[in-house]
C-alpha cells in the first residue's frame, strides 16, 4: 500500500482521541511530502539536524516532535520550531530546553520520558526521579510546558511484560495528574506505544501513538 493508504487505515483504526505520530526519521522529503498532502501533520523525527532540514523545506504547519534522545547541545537547533519533545530524560536536559526556549521567546511542551523498560539500552528517569522534579524543578523553569508522560516497553515477544509496563506508566501519570499536576490542564498526553504494540498500548491508557516504517517503509539505516 501506499503511504496516504497506510495512514488511512492506522487512523481508521486508532479512532480520533488517539494522536498518530509519523516517525519519519532517515526518510526522504519527497515521503513527508506525501504523508503531508495525505493530511498528516505530525511527524516525529530522532536527530535534530535531520528534522531541522525537513522543518526548513516542508510546511510550516507541520508540528515537529523530537522523538529520539536528545543531547543538550542539540537542543539549540530545535528550539525556535519544536512542538513537541517526548524524550526529556534528565533535569540537565529539562534546564537546557528552557533555556533555550526563552532565547527564542517561547514555550516549549515537553513529555518527561519514563524508564519502564527491562534493558539498559533505554533512557528515562524513574518514578522517585519524576516525582522530585515535578516538586523542586519544574516550578523554576518558565519555558517548559510539560504536558504528559513517554515512555517504550521492552523488546520483548511477551505480551505480558508489555501490558505490565504499560500500566505501570499509566498509573503514573494518574498520580500525577490527580497529585503533583492537578491544577494544570495542560498535563494530558501519555506517549506510548509503536508499529509492534500500539493496540495494547492504547488499550492501556496511551492517547498518543509513534509509527514509522509501517507508515514509510522499512528504513535504510545507512542514511
Amino acid at each position: 500500500m501506499s503511504i496516504s493508504d497506510n495512514l488511512s487505515a492506522y487512523k481508521s483504526q486508532i479512532g480520533e482521541n488517539v494522536t498518530l505520530v509519523a516517525v519519519s526519521k532517515t526518510k526522504p522529503i519527497e515521503d513527508l511530502q506525501e504523508a503531508y498532502d495525505a493530511g498528516q501533520r505530525v511527524f516525529g523525527e530522532n536527530k535534530a539536524q535531520e528534522m531541522t532540514s525537513k522543518y526548513e523545506a516542508l510546511p510550516k504547519d507541520i508540528q515537529w516532535h523530537m522523538i529520539g534522545h536528545l543531547q543538550r547541545n542539540k537542543v539549540k537547533y530545535i528550539a525556535p520550531y519544536v512542538s513537541l519533545i517526548h524524550s526529556v530524560d534528565s533535569v540537565r536536559l529539562l534546564k537546557e530546553i528552557d533555556k533555550e526556549a526563552k532565547k527564542n521567546n517561547r514555550i516549549i511542551d515537553c513529555l518527561l520520558q519514563i524508564y519502564i523498560a527491562k534493558e539498559e539500552s533505554k533512557f528515562g528517569l524513574d518514578e522517585i526521579e519524576t516525582i522530585d522534579l515535578l516538586e523542586n524543578i519544574l516550578p523554576d523553569l518558565k519555558n517548559i510546558q510539560l504536558v504528559g508522560l513517554m515512555g517504550m516497553a521492552t523488546n520483548t515477544e511477551n505480551n505480558k511484560t508489555i501490558e505490565n509496563e504499560f500500566k505501570e506508566l499509566y498509573e503514573l501519570f494518574k498520580y500525577i495528574k490527580t497529585n503533583q499536576l492537578k491544577t494544570s490542564s495542560n498535563f494530558q498526553i501519555l506517549s506510548m506505544g509503536m508499529s509492534g504494540d500500539y493496540s495494547l498500548a492504547i488499550s492501556c491508557g496511551s492517547n498518543m501513538i509513534r509509527i514509522g516504517s509501517a507508515i514509510f517503509g522499512s528504513r535504510n539505516y545507512t542514511n
